[in-house]
């Protein structure tokens, strides 16, 4: 029982707080703030009641909306010329993980020297950033609460991940009114990607009673309110269950990290440049019937948050449920059922064990992990072979055989 928690991030969260951005922010900005977006997010005018609050408390800001998808160190590099050509002491980044997690990398390298790749790993950076300050629009990453940052490097296709402190924004605001016009594929991209989290990091070995707290109930809550979100995108109520879901899971994995699914999606997005999340989500249940007999207890309790009745079951078969709900989920949102539909070819095999075995993740994974472990869930998920369960397809129902 003997563990550290600590989240230095503030949290407000309510339906139309983004009107109170100004007020909240006022006190971390000397001069200016630089406001991290993407050109999707400011041209669907989510920007514009930032700008609205930021004018009326008269802080003065610059827009930077040139973040990608797996944002790369070349448009971090953009950022921070951009952040010094406008002189702003403070950085808020709006949208989803790829734009906060650019704002951190923006606010670190602001007060630390060289490249961003120089702090892969954990607490490497050595100076204060910038204050952090993080909005999100989507409801998948938890990058608004959590002490890490991920970037690709160009030219070698790697996806770095930096762990730090440092990282944790100072406030995060999340609303719940800027997911209502989320279109139902990022919707299902971004709630897996929660789902993941949550997962990963009530099954961590790193994991303790307070972030499995948090993860199982964020497992919960996703398994009453993503179906609703991505079938009637304007329901309220389950917007606001999943972009609480979202800030739970990044609470816990902050303190727990991931597993294999991470280890393996990051070398995904990094080589073939395939959406995060939906990488996650199609490598899931396989990552998952990997580690089944390393965490069974979990596993069983897994598949009640989302809902089976496990109650006649045995331990193994309850466990085993877990998955079979997972992809009743995956396949209820329109998910592919093997990477090889995302565009992985196995031609790049030995490149995706390298970079996997690389992530610290799989330190962290229940069931202790090799490189011809990694290769075998990689091309189980590419074949869609699972190495010891079967299931049989009934309509829209999936049973463990």
């Amino acid at each position: 029982m003997s563990f550290s928690f600590s989240i230095p991030t503030r949290v407000e969260f309510g339906s139309g707080i983004c009107s109170r951005v100004g007020e909240i922010l006022k006190p971390y900005v000397k001069q200016k703030v630089l406001v991290v977006s993407d050109y999707g997010v400011r041209q669907a005018g989510i920007l514009r009641e930032v700008e609205d609050s930021l004018q009326h408390y008269k802080i003065s800001y610059e827009i930077f909306d040139k973040v990608e998808a797996n944002p790369s160190t070349q448009i971090l590099t953009q950022g921070i010329k951009y952040l010094e050509m406008h002189q702003c002491d403070t950085v808020l980044g709006v949208g989803g993980g790829s734009s906060i997690d650019t704002a951190k990398g923006i606010a670190a390298m602001a007060t630390n020297p060289g490249s961003i790749l120089d702090y892969e790993g954990i607490n490497k950076i050595k100076n204060q950033p910038l204050p952090i300050l993080a909005i999100p629009t989507t409801s998948g990453t938890g990058a608004e609460v959590t002490a890490s940052a991920v970037f690709t490097n160009k030219d070698t296709l790697f996806k770095t991940v930096i762990m730090s402190t440092f990282l944790f924004p100072k406030v995060a605001i999340l609303d719940p009114l800027l997911t209502l016009k989320l279109p139902s594929s990022i919707t299902a991209a971004t709630g897996m990607d929660a789902l993941t989290h949550a997962i990963e990091s009530y099954t961590s070995k790193s994991s303790n009673f307070v972030s499995k707290s948090l993860a199982i109930q964020a497992i919960k809550l996703i398994g009453e309110s993503l179906l609703r979100a991505y079938y009637v995108g304007t329901d309220i109520a389950s917007r606001e269950k999943m972009l609480m879901a979202s800030m739970m899971a990044g609470m816990a994995f902050s303190q727990s990290r991931l597993g294999n699914v991470h280890a393996i999606s990051h070398t995904f997005g990094g080589i073939f440049n395939i959406p995060h999340g939906i990488a996650n989500a199609t490598l899931l249940p396989y990552v998952m019937e990997f580690n089944l007999l390393a965490c069974q207890s979990e596993m069983k309790d897994i598949a009640i948050a989302l809902g089976a009745d496990v109650a006649s079951l045995t331990l193994e078969k309850a466990a085993e449920q877990a998955i079979t709900e997972v992809i009743k989920i995956n396949e209820a949102i329109g998910i592919p059922k093997t990477i090889k539909e995302l565009g992985v070819d196995l031609e790049l095999l030995p490149r995706m064990i390298l970079d996997s075995m690389r992530s610290p993740n799989t330190l962290s994974n229940p069931r202790i992990t090799t490189a011809n472990d990694i290769k075998q869930i990689i091309e189980g998920a590419y074949h869609g072979n699972f190495q010891k369960i079967n299931f049989i397809e009934k309509g829209r129902e999936y049973y463990v055989l």
